[in-house]
């Protein structure tokens, strides 16, 4: 649910019709299908094929983990291919099969008769039928059933009248990287298999049915099947890939021999539970479903440094090894997870899997210090940022509760999560004392390229990020307090809901403060003067000495010092700044070595007072050709955290009128055609160098688009989602994953493939359809449709069929009813 909106704001209507289900959907033009959803998507439509162990059906291994990819064309030689790096243990390894008949080989899926279309795929399990001859129908199912091993059937059909004979090589062909031996035949208890060894592996190939191994024209297990008309063959297939052949031998041949049948049914199950999502545009419905599963794939099994499971950030075949063997050597999207990373995780996760994400939320609260610190990204290999987390838990903690009602859940996290909150407000990060606490890192308010606080670009202002108060940071833990109150009265608990009211007051008061009517937007501001001041060069020279300025200012300003310097040696640097502080004081202030950033040869540091009147500053210890500039520090710079209030419920609806009609929905401002960027005042000389900063970042996007519902501009928030997916869509359509970011204006992914960052933001498509899904029985709604088409949503045998004038609520027993009303309102099964 939206920010700010409770289930308080819900009726419960009695008012049912009782109609066959089928009938329904005939007239509304919908497919009715009580199974698993079929595919019949292709090369060019929207795809995402990549393939990992699932940490809910089987163990995975955080240091050890090999990750497929299906490619449905390309290659050398082209082919429809499975294939991997080992996280780049090897250049590649692709396994393809190759068919003959009548001395007719086909590899090159653009040579088969009919062309492979993908049916069905999970996190661990793709479906692809294909016809490699005419009459000669072929579904290709491939599984990742351990993190060391994939597996796969060929399931063949004789549709023609006569019996004909088949050959089918399974290809394999290993680039190694480095050292190493390509795929060759092998023997193991007399059985012909492939074999070949890159970096640390000994992969093995496995097929059932007593098949040949042979090398031409490429290392390939081969079987000739002489098939009877309209009867079907399976070929099984296995490879592991261990670090002994004999241990991939025995892992992949075991493999083989389980109940696929059991075990394809477990993966169908489990796998029910997803949202399945039916719209107009069949490319939408592939997006969600395939965020969905690219969002459970991303999972990997409790490790001994967090209790339950974790999440990467991308999950891609050059992933998944740890050359040290236990994840320390792992990069950010590998490394942990962030509050704002697990709010969009479980935007997909709930209500589909509230034990994921209550585990999620657990493995933070586990790690709290006695003080209440808790760790902004903790890892699964024990990984920390020694950052405090953002503040974002509490708020997590009360919408899966709001989903679950699980009480004891509750209770667990209620304690850790209050005295975490209560630390933001402690000297160390409310440097002032003014109950408005600062960030204390750029990456905490998850917007590492930042225009005014990055410390490491060079176009970025690099101004200490403490030093400013944030509009962002007092609408987190704004929406942080209003969460634990919630808590607190569920747990009858109210003592501290006094003391939670008073900081969400003063922070309140403190954005409302900040509006500023020429720009309909929020300002930061600095944390000692208060003042949102502007930035301009005061001073420069080259080499030592003095920098004359004598200059007084309206309002107290925070001086900014930049170093460029000429050549590779260090430099002792010495700083002084002469004048006098706010408060009227006249102050020598040194410059620490300690407060300097440095990026290559560029330096940074920011002065901890503010000045009303600077005389000079005295610089000490460069060459004579290194430059020095003095500035004082812009807090004027707008990004999409100063959004944030509309989505904590902060300003009044009148000042929302003006935030959302001339700054979040301006096109001269923020509104783009693709989506809310980062930012939108980059000068245009900066616009290449600051790429990130002008990209579209779902998990914000997220954030906004929940605010403008909970304040009922559902028109605005479904052009926002609309033209979010219109980049995804190509994107998918591109590049074959979900990006990063997406560009604004041209709607282009970039950054890290199959992100969750990148995913089609589920959640926000339901809340503007105004369906909130609380279980089998029970579904909120609220508005009308605002799509041009009709759409389906499914969920455990519920059904929800939400037309343009009314709303068909279909219950797993089967009861039907209709409500027309667009008001809010609870259907429940047990109220009928």
């Amino acid at each position: 649910m939206a920010s700010g909106v409770t289930r308080g704001d819900y009726k419960f209507t009695g008012a049912s019709t009782h109609t066959h289900t089928s009938t329904l959907y005939q007239k509304a033009g919908i497919p009715y299908n009580l199974y698993m959803r079929e595919w019949n998507l292709k090369a060019g439509d929207p795809l995402s094929l990549t393939l990992s162990a699932d940490a809910r059906l089987s163990q995975t291994d955080y240091c050890n983990d090999q990750i497929w990819e299906l490619s449905l064309e390309g290659g050398e030689p082209v082919a429809l291919a499975f294939q991997t790096t080992f996280g780049l243990r090897a250049r590649s390894l692709r396994l393809f099969p190759r068919f003959g008949e009548n001395g007719v080989h086909v590899i090159d899926p653009t040579d088969f008769s009919t062309a492979p279309v993908i049916r069905k795929f999970y996190p661990n399990f793709l479906s692809v039928s294909f016809s490699p001859f005419p009459n000669l129908e072929v579904n290709a199912e491939f599984w990742i059933p351990h993190s060391q091993a994939t597996a796969g059937r060929l399931r063949v059909i004789n549709h023609s009248p006569d019996k004909r004979s088949v050959q089918i090589n399974w290809v394999s062909i290993l680039m190694t990287a480095g050292e190493g031996e390509r795929m060759g035949p092998m023997e193991f208890d007399n059985v012909h298999v492939l074999g070949g060894s890159t970096g640390d592996l000994a992969p093995v190939m496995f097929m059932t049915g007593g098949p040949q191994a042979g090398t031409s024209p490429y290392p390939a297990l081969t079987q000739i099947l002489e098939l009877d008309p309209n009867k079907e063959y399976i070929l099984t297939w296995t490879l592991a890939g261990m670090s002994d052949a004999r241990a991939s031998f025995d892992l992949a041949r075991n493999i083989a021999s389980r109940n696929w049948e059991a075990e394809f049914a477990r993966i169908e199950l489990l796998n029910s539970r997803d949202i399945e999502i039916y719209t107009g545009d069949p490319d939408w419905d592939a997006a969600f479903s395939f965020s969905q599963k690219v969002a459970f794939g991303l999972f990997m099994r409790e490790t001994a440094h967090l209790e339950f499971p974790s999440f990467v950030l991308t999950r891609q075949p050059d992933q998944g090894f740890s050359l040290r063997g236990n994840g320390v050597d792992f990069n950010y999207t590998w490394n942990g997870h962030t509050p704002l990373d697990v709010y969009y995780m479980c935007s997909f996760l709930l209500p589909a899997a509230p034990d994921l994400a209550k585990g999620l939320l657990r493995n933070f609260t586990n790690t709290a210090a006695e003080d209440g610190f808790i760790d902004w990204k903790p890892g699964l290999g024990g990984q920390r940022s020694q950052l405090l987390a953002t503040p974002l838990l509490a708020s997590l903690a009360w919408r899966i509760y709001q989903s679950t009602k699980d009480l004891a859940f509750l209770k667990a996290v209620y304690t850790p999560l209050l005295e975490f909150t209560r630390l933001w407000f402690t000297e160390k990060h409310d440097r002032d004392g003014d109950g408005i606490p600062e960030w204390d890192h750029a990456m905490q308010a998850g917007f590492d390229d930042h225009p005014l606080f990055s410390p490491w670009l060079d176009w970025s202002q690099g101004a200490e990020i403490s030093t400013a108060e944030s509009p962002g940071l007092c609408a987190f833990l704004y929406s942080e307090c209003q969460a634990l109150s919630r808590v607190a009265r569920e747990l009858e608990m109210p003592e501290a809901i006094p003391g939670l009211e008073a900081l969400a007051d003063n922070l309140r008061t403190a954005v409302e403060i900040s509006w500023d009517p020429a720009i309909s937007n929020y300002r930061y501001w600095d944390r000692d003067s208060h003042y949102c001041t502007r930035g301009v060069t005061i001073g420069e020279r080259l080499g030592p000495g003095e920098i004359s300025i004598d200059r007084a200012f309206d309002h107290p300003v925070r001086l900014l010092l930049r170093l460029h310097l000429i050549g590779e040696a260090t430099r002792p640097i010495r700083v002084f700044i002469h004048g006098t502080t706010h408060t009227g004081q006249h102050v020598i202030e040194p410059i620490p070595y300690s407060s300097w950033r440095w990026h290559l040869r560029n330096g940074t540091a920011t002065g901890e007072r503010t000045y009303t009147h600077v005389e000079r500053i005295l610089v000490e210890g460069l060459e004579e050709t290194d430059q020095v500039k003095a500035r004082n520090v812009a807090y004027t710079g707008e990004d999409h955290s100063l959004l944030l209030p509309l989505w904590a419920g902060i300003p009044a609806k009148e000042r929302v009128q003006d935030l959302v009609e001339k700054s979040i929905t301006n096109p001269n401002r923020f509104w783009r055609r693709f989506g809310i960027p980062a930012t939108h005042d980059i000068p245009a000389g900066l616009v290449k160098e600051a790429v990130f900063s002008n990209q579209i970042h779902l998990p914000w996007n997220l954030l906004l688009g929940e605010g403008l519902l909970a304040y009922g501009f559902q028109k605005e928030a479904t052009e926002l989602l609309t033209g979010l997916m219109k980049a995804i869509l190509q994107t998918l359509k591109r590049d074959r994953s979900f990006r990063k970011y997406y560009d604004p204006e041209t709607g282009l992914g970039t950054g890290d493939p199959n992100s969750l960052d990148g995913l089609a933001p589920v959640s926000l498509f339901l809340g503007c359809l105004g369906v909130d899904l609380v279980s089998p029985k029970t579904v909120f709604l609220r508005g009308i449709n605002p799509f041009p088409w009709p759409v389906t949503v499914k969920y455990r045998g519920l059904t929800v069929l939400r037309q343009l004038d009314k709303t068909t609520i279909i219950f797993p027993n089967g009861k039907t009813i209709t409500v027309s009303d667009p008001s809010p309102c609870i259907i429940s099964l047990e109220n009928n």
